[in-house]
């Protein structure tokens, strides 16, 4: 298939910015006539069609830098907005954050309006129906422009961009051999549908620890949970219907659902079933028992993903196609809810 002529292309081709073509192709008075005309011209010769994101590519730097997140609740984004407004003021950015919620046509609203002369690159982690839908087309079209989006978490290795990551594979193989490694041996996950990238590399690396001890992971070992915010009864049901006698659970909120719902029926933690989760946020550290957790060092993901994105804004050489992924390192706190 032949690929999508994009403004970057344009300006190349005719040997102009891709400023130039952008006000050329929006009747900018800034332009002149001939130019305009010529740059009109060789557009329409390529079959180009403009999108409301190509559209909007800016024009000059605005210092400013747009954060979209899928929620707000959980205190992992909270902590990586905070890392990444930290490292953007020091450098004299500002940051506008957006939340998806979660919707694939919220996140591209989101970032059509932040297209819009707003800001200069994005730092995104990507909702849940955006990974389910597997539609990138808003990405590539923001990438295609020459606007530079950093990804972190929720990631895919379908856009060319930097991501900032943390292994999960290996996570949550340290989190499980951890439980083993305390006497635990029948243990459930309680995680994420598969399409979200984090719970299917989460389940990954807690079947690859039980494996590797010698135990199969059978299906009703593992919970994968579509709706947050109506998971109670589903996890209730999963860890008392089974005789578990260790728990990792891929956030802490499932964390803290399933230490309430096992000691609501007489289950005492950490004596009867120990508990893992992931994110090492406000629940953790103040639920009954405390909870164990893998760190997953938000803030300095977030400092790591505006450093990492404003380097790139102030490259003169903004031809480089050479993306890093840079992984940060987890540490595992214990806490009450392990022996």
């Amino acid at each position: 298939m032949a690929q999508k002529l994009t403004l970057k292309q344009i300006a190349k081709d005719l040997n102009v910015s891709i400023s130039t073509v952008s006000k050329a192709l929006r009747d900018s008075y800034e332009i002149s006539e001939e130019t305009r005309s010529k740059i009109k011209d060789y557009a329409k010769s390529k079959n180009y069609k403009p999108n409301s994101i190509a559209l909007s590519l800016k024009n000059q730097k605005t210092k400013k830098i747009g954060i979209v997140i899928p929620e707000i609740v959980h205190h992992f984004f909270a902590t990586v907005i905070s890392g990444a407004e930290r490292v953007a003021n020091e450098n004299g950015y500002q940051v506008i954050i957006t939340v998806s919620d979660e919707s694939f046509d919220k996140e591209v609203v989101n970032m059509e309006m932040l297209a819009n002369g707003s800001i200069d690159g994005f730092i995104m982690s990507l909702s849940k129906e955006t990974m389910d839908k597997h539609d990138l087309h808003h990405l590539r079209e923001v990438t295609n422009q020459g606007m530079p989006i950093v990804m972190f978490d929720r990631v895919t290795n379908d856009i060319a961009c930097d991501k900032i990551i943390i292994d999960d594979v290996a996570a949550a193989h340290s989190a499980t051999d951890f439980l083993m490694r305390k006497g635990r041996k029948n243990l459930g996950l309680i995680t994420t549908v598969d399409y979200v990238s984090v719970g299917r590399l989460r389940t990954q690396g807690f079947k690859q620890a039980l494996t590797e001890r010698g135990y199969e992971c059978e299906n009703h070992q593992v919970l994968k949970i579509e709706n947050a915010d109506a998971c109670e009864n589903e996890i209730e049901k999963f860890v008392v219907g089974n005789n578990f006698d260790g728990i990792l659970a891929v956030n802490e909120l499932f964390a803290v659902t399933a230490s309430k719902a096992l000691q609501k029926h007489g289950r005492s933690i950490p004596d009867d079933i120990a508990i893992v989760a992931f994110t090492d946020g406000m629940l953790s550290k103040y639920a009954s028992p405390t909870l164990t957790t893998i760190g997953q060092k938000g803030e300095e993901m977030g400092g790591i993903a505006a450093a990492k994105l404003i380097e790139r804004l102030e490259k003169k050489e903004s031809d480089s196609e050479s993306y890093e992924t840079v992984i940060v390192k987890t540490s595992l706190i214990e806490r009450e809810s392990t022996p």
